[in-house]
């Protein structure tokens, strides 16, 4: 669904994905890389099987810890979030085993799982746009994301947080990509239809960087990451909006279809 006042879909050349939320299931593989420890959860415990709630203590230390190392490898940091998440359910890892369930929970990202649209949809849309990965992971953890869940998906370009070295939604994340991407594959700003999920980390960065946005309401207003609409007023530029991603491609289909 495009804005009343929304350039035409056929307007722009290039689509900037954030990957995780957005063609990947970051809740459902976060939640099911946090099985150790909410295994260990009493029955009578708040956040025992409590998806969002559990979501909700990640993401809190996510932040503070992507804040305080802009710079940090993301497999380490996320392997120091699970040290974090464990120490705040009251939960003691065991010295024997504790490096090895931090480096597991670390190494997790290249299997969780792509939404069941994602690839179909990515090849469809490469037809008509130039695509850019712009994520907060490493290159390893992408790569095996790359030949795991999405594979069969093809990308122009793929900027990560590891060569940038900040984390989105820190606006040189936005900067890189653009700057890049123009020297890469001769794309200008104003071509660029940035597509993601959350809001916090792309949308409204995005919009400070005058880019135009498409969001994925892949969760909706109940989504564990990337706040809601209302949470950030002016700060956002909704052009498009799509429930899937493949809702997406069958609107860019029907308006180049249509020119």
């Amino acid at each position: 669904m495009a804005s009343q006042d929304a350039r035409p879909l056929t307007s722009f050349t290039t689509l900037s994905f954030d990957v995780y939320a957005t063609l990947i299931d970051w809740e459902s593989g976060i939640y099911i890389a946090l099985e150790p420890l909410n295994s260990r959860l009493s029955e009578d415990h708040p956040l025992k099987s409590n998806k969002r709630g559990l979501l909700g203590v990640f993401t809190r230390h996510e932040e503070i810890l992507q804040v305080a190392n802009p710079d940090m490898n993301y497999a380490e940091l996320l392997g120091r979030v699970y040290a974090e998440v464990a120490k705040e359910l009251g939960l003691a890892l065991e010295p024997e085993n504790a490096e090895l369930e931090l480096a597991a929970f670390g190494g997790s990202v290249g299997i969780w799982p792509a939404f069941p649209d994602s690839v179909e949809a990515l090849n469809r849309l490469q037809k008509r746009y130039k695509l850019i990965v712009l994520s907060n992971v490493d290159g390893e953890s992408f790569s095996r994301t790359l030949t795991g869940p999405l594979n069969g998906a093809h990308f122009d370009a793929v900027y990560t947080a590891q060569q940038i070295g900040t984390y989105k939604p820190d606006l040189r994340n936005f900067e890189y990509m653009v700057e890049h991407a123009e020297k890469d594959l001769d794309v200008k700003r104003d071509g660029f239809l940035h597509t993601a999920q959350a809001l916090k980390h792309d949308h409204v960065p995005a919009h400070k960087s005058g880019l135009k946005c498409c969001w994925i309401e892949r969760a909706g207003k109940d989504a564990a990451i990337g706040g809601r609409p209302e949470d950030f007023g002016d700060s956002l530029d909704l052009s498009f909006r799509f429930k899937t991603l493949g809702d997406m491609a069958d609107a860019v289909e029907e308006a180049f279809a249509n020119l």
